[in-house]
């Protein structure tokens, strides 16, 4: 069980996180928000590579500011920038990181690391250095790393990030076996990562939990509420401004323009009722206190 109460965190002026509350258990649970509403630092705090300036974290019962090791023992954690030594070898590495999680059985950590390497599609790169790898590749690796130790709590933040479409399915899908036995944390602003993996989620934005629960639950609230109209992008301007208080999204088709209104009733002629609406537009509901 892990418990974050009244979390707060402050750089400058910056109040990067503002009273978090939250209780998870074994499970996927995606925290969902746009770059900048503080994810990455409620992550880094959770990692206890930072202290919250306000609240408690607990993790099994025990404070994880004034026992750190109690979390480190068992997390694996792949943050948004991952960074490698220079001249190691991915199998190399792995090793290093092992022991430092306490793998001390060369044979066990070798059959785990042959493993993990197959898992993310590194197995024929296992030889090459890290530091030569894409970008894709690396961000492959440090979903290897994190796994590694099979930890009781997994930290990924926007794991998907350089990942092709069919990588991507594939880290979501190791995500999801593992995700059964162990606390997982899901730090993302693809809104379909989440629909598609997590039965809890949270909504963050400017360092507050702004929603939380199941996806078909947030869904439920805007049911029968999601209005859509292509129009020019000249009228789009002008029905920004006419519905500000109530506009979704816009986006671009075939060089017009997709508005998208939450409301009761039809705005005005034209409008579509959307009967289902995706976790995006109750994502942005939330997100621009719409409800």
């Amino acid at each position: 069980m892990l418990n974050i109460e009244n979390v707060h965190k402050r750089f400058g002026q910056i109040h990067a996180l503002n009273n978090i509350n939250l209780e998870l258990k074994p499970g996927l649970f995606g925290l969902l928000g746009p770059n900048g509403a503080g994810k990455s630092t409620l992550m880094r705090t959770l990692a206890t590579l930072q202290r919250p300036d306000e609240g408690v974290i607990t993790f099994e019962g025990a404070d994880i500011a004034k026992d750190p090791d109690v979390i480190r023992r068992t997390l694996g954690y792949l943050p948004q920038d991952f960074g490698v030594y220079p001249r190691m070898s991915a199998e190399k590495l792995l090793h290093h990181i092992g022991v430092l999680k306490g793998l001390t059985n060369k044979a066990e950590r070798q059959e785990q690391i042959d493993q993990l390497l197959a898992q993310v599609d590194l197995r024929k790169h296992r030889h090459s250095s890290v530091a030569s790898y894409s970008g894709g590749m690396r961000q492959r690796f440090g979903v290897a790393q994190a796994m590694l130790g099979n930890p009781k709590l997994l930290i990924v933040d926007e794991p998907t990030a350089g990942l092709d479409p069919f990588q991507r399915q594939r880290f979501l899908d190791l995500l999801s076996e593992a995700g059964e036995e162990k606390i997982i944390i899901l730090s993302t602003h693809i809104v379909e990562d989440v629909r598609a993996l997590c039965p809890d989620m949270a909504i963050m934005g400017d360092g507050q939990i702004v929603a939380r629960g199941a996806p078909e639950d947030l869904l439920e609230k805007i049911k029968n509420s999601v209005w859509r109209k292509t129009v020019g992008k000249a009228v789009s301007v002008e029905m920004k401004e006419k519905y500000s208080k109530k506009i979704l999204s816009t986006r671009y088709l075939m060089g017009q323009v997709v508005v998208s209104v939450l409301s009761d009733s039809q705005p005005e002629a034209g409008f579509v009722q959307d009967m289902d609406p995706g976790l995006e537009d109750t994502y942005f509901a939330n997100l621009y206190g719409l409800i």
